[in-house]
């Protein structure tokens, strides 16, 4: 995966909702927020698409220690 520039709103984001994801309260809200903060930040950053946006955050976030 190449380097990409991930702001910090879009790894808290992500923490938050990862956390509400493994106590098993994910709530629509929130993960509508960051999708909505990822198709954001892709749009004004070329040539980073969303999907690769979204999982550089998530191994990030889920993954720290690789």
């Amino acid at each position: 995966m190449a380097d990409i520039d991930i702001p910090p709103h879009l790894i808290e984001l992500e923490r938050a909702a990862w956390a509400e994801q493994q106590a098993g309260a994910l709530t629509f809200a929130t993960a509508d927020a960051v999708q909505a903060a990822y198709r954001e930040h892709a749009k004004a950053t070329d040539g980073v698409g969303r999907l690769e946006l979204e999982m550089a955050v998530k191994k990030l976030v889920r993954h720290p220690e690789g």
